[in-house]
């Protein structure tokens, strides 16, 4: 079962995030079979994080579940919440799979958040600057909750416009890049 993970940092969390780096990145090479797409979010400053994406093939809601809350920033108080969800993998692919590589470009997270019917359930036509593109799911798997998409654009409005904007109550745009060692 693929699953989306977003840890949203505490604000002024960053010296200690900092200081986790190490732990962090051990904790992540624990999953490194298991991951499909992994990065932080930066500030519009583009140096500031805001946050670290995983997006993690897991057994079940219990591995995922265990897999976000036992991450040493989290447990640690760096992040201020965390949103898990069913993700479905609609390219079939890794970031590392992605033909525009690491760098090169904007990355951006797209987080559309569900209202009413399920909207952006085909991969877009033009998927060369897609990294990961899927559906957020409800913990059964049934009900479509919003869109979640790692992607290389312009600009955030450009990045935005991947999703129908007027089918979700809030669609949020994030600074992102290709996350793990180097």
């Amino acid at each position: 079962m693929e699953f989306f993970c977003y840890h949203r940092d505490r604000p002024g969390s960053v010296p200690l995030r900092d200081e986790l780096l190490e732990e962090h990145w051990s904790y992540m090479d624990r999953y490194s079979k298991e991951l499909i797409a992994r990065g932080s979010t930066f500030a519009a400053d583009g140096d500031t994080p805001t946050g670290s994406v995983h997006i993690v093939d897991l057994p079940d809601l219990a591995a995922a579940r265990a897999f976000a809350f036992d991450e040493p920033n989290h447990q640690a108080g760096v992040y201020r919440d965390v949103l898990l969800r069913r993700w479905r993998n609609l390219l079939g692919r890794s970031m590392w799979e992605f033909g525009g590589g690491r760098t090169g470009g904007n990355r951006y997270l797209v987080l559309g958040l569900g209202s009413g019917p399920a909207a952006d359930l085909a991969v877009p036509t033009d998927r060369d600057d897609l990294i990961a593109y899927g559906p957020l799911l409800s913990d059964d798997g049934v009900a479509w909750l919003g869109t979640a998409v790692l992607l290389r654009a312009p600009d955030p409005g450009t990045a935005r416009a991947v999703l129908t904007a007027e089918r979700y109550a809030d669609i949020e745009v994030h600074a992102w890049e290709f996350g793990g060692r180097r």
